[in-house]
């Protein structure tokens, strides 16, 4: 990969820029083996012109990054230049092996560019080699922004060596660049960097060509920053990487006034403002320091020093200290299994440095606070019983009973029970359908403003409390979160957002998605609200549509509408599975707050907390969200870009195998995302000119995330579940979510390379199995086949939407609106006598469903796929619903028991005029 190279590079090269670099070294390796082999004894050219070629290619790349460095890099262009293949040959393998491994992190030897020295890596000086004993030290890069010459960037990396010390608990070296498109270039390109020291009066432009770049950077630079003064261009710089990697730690260095750049508020994400280069080795204190206040895990650091102390447990939790276990007959291989150290750090006790859950006041009130930072949250709260319980939380903090919640039909069943244990009214909103694979998109805006205007024209618009969508879906579907909240809180200026992103809580560390999570969305919402943007569109609409929007206006559904910043309030809360893409054990979940009113509802959210928390929760799972976030903020940009670079593979290698491309393929954008809510007209993941992809990210109505992968399977003659179990049982490949005729396969941060070939290698095998088979069974087997296919991806049932609630649960049955008192409906199947159980292939439901009485459910019915309510109690059964439910082949339907049938309320039952309405707050 060369920087120079011109813009329409797929989407794949962007992201994929840490192994595109090490697939360069290998190249250059081959191609070096080949010149030392026969281009260098034969005199053909042609060999070490390959290998001049691909040098180009890397060196303008490995200026953003330490090692292999400037010595080494110049060191293998001479070999090249004097023609000696062999040594040039030995050189370029030994960098790409120290690359591939990571040993240049801890093993001083790779930084000796004495060929003799490799097997002596000691002879580097202590002060050099940064050496300090046995213990692992972690390894980082340090990007620094100069206007110095560069004839004298290796001596500024000299001196910053020296300041090394044996007691230093991490390792960096230098990376250093001289304008303010190289530290762009250098932030998104390596990793490895967790600071940058910035020096005023470097330059604007790049000393490398990069038009490949240039469209990223004006997404993240306003216009004119080129013709800024130097004064100006700084601040400009560091807001523009706290917009690219907001965990960066920034260093400024100026001979200006420093105590007045400290104090300005666009310096205000700088940790520190020093005079020049007076205090080197407090610079050098201050990078150590940034970096360990993000490695520093408040809650996993005592629990750690908690499990080493000698305690006596006179506490409710035998397992605690392992002495019940180890000391067993019959259990010890208990012990055996999870170690020691499992038993020694649980407890029952809140003290002694471990805190309460419920009501921190120390560590785990830090481990909160740096993960809110971490997300980009206000408030950052630990909950270890899944995000289910984060949902319940969130809901019964903030809903009242009778209000009105704005809800995707499809979302999670946490967040239907939450509004029954809540008493909130569901208006259920329809995500657009993809038939042919049984499953939901996201609900277009259109439909969420409509509802809302409907509303508003019924003048119930007050009560409309809160909009829940799920972001991004079960199936990767993601919103323009910024736009949906920017246009409904033109309608309602204090609406509240919860947005479950149960599947997305690793975005925040992706410079693509970032602003498509409800954290970063909320901060970009509240920058823009303090600038003149908002007012002068604001100004535009009240001349085209009038100040007070009028519910019957069809203009409104289709123009982009423009809160009042005087008015609105940003009051945004996220839910996010820390364990479902980060480290953190399974159950580990958080809830993220950007409040603008969070102390108006301060009390009760605590008092959520209260209701829904253990008083007796996993340690174990506490301390691995404090973990988490430390990754996250150490290495998440890193992981994050490799997991979206192996999903990248996949969908490639997939549709484009000869073989495996007959019986799978992975769904695309535009098979996912109809051409109406893609208005870039980007189609596809892969093979995509990125600049567009990345316009489709900024400013589509739904895009996906590339990490869920949707691969269809029914033409392969599998149903989903069928498949999916097949995996697990015979290839030892683990899925979760299936539907009709597919499987969801996901990348994250755990998975390597080795996985994505071990996944193609079973693909190729079974779809090798598939050809013999019906090679061997001839016309019959394929006339049987094409049956079979045909049942899957063309007979399939239509997705049925919600109906609406009975007029029993109904405040005014005559209103044009869909809430719906779905508590009262949930707790009247309480009693018995009001229920009644019909199968469900029985000639009385078609009777009914053709003269009535209504069918009303009386519970949730879920089933596994598609895994959301497809009935709701309180709601009239459809034929459509009917429909659906005969022809599904799956076995888990929750709520649903086919030896009884349907549970529904009784006619007899919902004549009964009610006794008692939850009063509307």
């Amino acid at each position: 990969m060369s920087l120079d190279q011109d813009t329409t590079l797929p989407l794949d090269h962007l992201v994929s820029t840490m192994e595109a670099r090490l697939d360069a070294w290998r190249v250059l390796n081959a191609a070096n083996r080949a010149w030392a082999a026969t281009g260098a004894a034969t005199g053909d050219e042609t060999a070490k012109q390959a290998v001049e070629h691909q040098l180009r290619c890397l060196s303008s790349l490995e200026e953003f990054y330490a090692f292999p460095g400037r010595q080494f890099m110049g060191s293998l262009a001479e070999l090249v230049a004097e023609g000696d293949a062999a040594a040039a040959a030995r050189l370029s393998a030994r960098l790409s092996a120290a690359l591939l491994s990571k040993s240049y992190h801890n093993n001083p030897g790779e930084w000796d560019s004495d060929e003799s020295s490799l097997d002596n890596a000691d002879r580097l000086p202590p002060a050099l080699n940064g050496n300090g004993g046995d213990k692992h030290r972690p390894y980082f890069e340090v990007l620094v922004v100069t206007p110095t010459p560069q004839t004298k960037w290796t001596e500024v990396s000299r001196e910053m060596r020296r300041l090394r010390r044996p007691q230093d608990p991490f390792v960096y070296e230098l990376v250093i660049v001289g304008s303010f498109e190289d530290a762009a270039l250098g932030a998104i390109l390596n990793p490895a960097i967790e600071a940058v020291v910035v020096f005023d009066g470097f330059h604007f432009a790049s000393q490398h060509d990069v038009p490949l770049l240039h469209r990223f950077l004006e997404a993240h630079v306003p216009p004119g920053v080129a013709d800024l003064t130097s004064e100006a261009m700084t601040p400009a710089l560091v807001r523009m990487l706290k917009n690219l990697r907001p965990e960066l730690d920034i260093y400024l260095l100026s001979d200006r006034k420093v105590e007045e750049m400290a104090a300005n508020p666009e310096l205000a994400c700088v940790r520190r403002v020093f005079y020049e280069v007076e205090e080197p080795l407090e610079i050098h204190l201050s990078i150590l320091d940034g970096i360990n206040d993000r490695y520093e895990t408040p809650y996993f650091d005592n629990l750690k020093k908690y499990s080493q102390r000698p305690m006596g447990t006179f506490h409710a939790l035998p397992v605690a200290r392992g002495k019940s276990i180890f000391k067993s007959n019959w259990i010890r291989d208990m012990g055996e299994f999870y170690g020691l150290n499992l038993f020694l750090a649980e407890s029952s006790a809140t003290t002694g440095g471990l805190d309460s859950l419920l009501e921190p006041t120390g560590n785990i009130k830090t481990a909160q606070d740096k993960a809110a930072r971490a997300f980009g949250a206000d408030h950052a709260f630990f909950v270890t019983n899944g995000t289910s319980t984060s949902n319940k939380i969130v809901e019964q903090a903030l809903l009242h009973p009778g209000d009105i919640v704005l809800v995707d039909r499809n979302c999670h069943k946490s967040h239907h029970y939450g509004m029954v244990l809540a008493g909130a009214r569901p208006v259920y909103l329809e995500a657009y359908p993809m038939m042919e694979y049984s499953m939901y998109g996201g609900v277009p805006l259109r439909t969420i403003k409509k509802a809302m205007l409907d509303l508003k024209a019924e003048g119930k618009l007050d009560r409309v409390r809160m909009l829940l969508l799920t972001n991004c879906t079960f199936d990767g579907h993601v919103y323009n979160t910024r736009q949906v909240m920017e246009e409904c809180l033109a309608i309602k200026p204090d609406l509240i957002f919860l947005w479950d992103e149960a599947w997305f809580g690793f975005a925040r560390f992706s410079p693509f998605f970032r602003q498509r999570t409800a954290m970063g969305a909320a901060t970009l919402i509240k920058r823009a609200m303090a600038g003149s943007d908002y007012r002068s569109a604001l100004e535009a609409q009240h001349r085209e549509v009038g100040v007070d929007l009028d519910p019957a206006d069809a203009r409104l559904l289709d123009r982009r509408l423009v809160p009042d910043p005087d008015r609105m309030r940003v009051r945004v809360y996220q839910t996010n599975s820390t364990h479902k893409s980060m480290s953190a054990l399974r159950q580990g979940s958080m809830i993220l707050v950007c409040d603008q009113d969070f102390h108006h509802v301060e009390e009760a959210f605590h008092e959520a907390i209260f209701t829904h928390t253990s008083t007796s929760p996993n340690l174990q799972i506490i301390a691995s969200l404090d973990i988490a976030r430390r990754q996250m903020e150490l290495e998440g940009y890193e992981m994050v870009m490799k997991a979206t670079q192996l999903a990248l593979i996949i969908r490639s290698e997939v549709n484009r195998h000869p073989l495996v491309s007959k019986y799978f393929r992975v769904l695309d954008l535009g098979d996912m995302v109809p051409a109406e809510f893609r208005r870039t007209g980007m189609e596809s993941l892969t093979g995509t000119d990125w600049t567009k992809a990345i316009e489709s990210i900024w400013n589509d109505e739904f895009v996906l995330d590339p990490t869920r992968l949707t691969l269809v399977c029914g033409s392969a003659g599998f149903d989903g579940t069928e498949f999916k179990g097949m995996l697990a049982e015979k290839y030892d490949i683990q899925i979760n979510k299936t539907s009709r005729n597919s499987i969801l396969l996901q990348t994250n941060i755990n998975n390597t390379r080795s996985d994505v070939a071990h996944l193609m290698k079973v693909l190729v095998d079974i779809a090798t199995g598939i050809e013999e088979r019906l090679a061997a069974g001839g016309e019959p087997a394929v006339a049987a086949f094409r049956g079979r296919v045909a049942g899957l991806m063309k007979d399939v049932p239509d997705m049925p939407n919600f109906s609406r609630f009975h007029d029993h649960f109904r405040e005014d049955t005559g209103s044009a609106t869909s809430e719906g008192d779905i508590r009262s409906a949930f707790y009247l199947a309480y009693d018995e006598g009001s229920c009644e159980h019909v199968k469900l292939n029985s000639r009385e439901i078609d009777r009914r469903l053709k003269s009535g009485p209504e069918l009303v459910s009386a519970s949730f019915v879920i089933p596994y796929p598609p895994g959301f309510p497809i009935m709701v109690p309180g709601q009239v059964i459809t034929t459509e619903t009917i429909e659906f439910m005969r022809k599904l082949d799956v076995k888990e339907i929750h709520g649903y028991q086919a030896s009884r049938g349907l549970k529904l309320l009784t006619p007899k039952a919902l004549a009964v005029q009610p006794v008692m309405r939850i009063e509307v707050a």
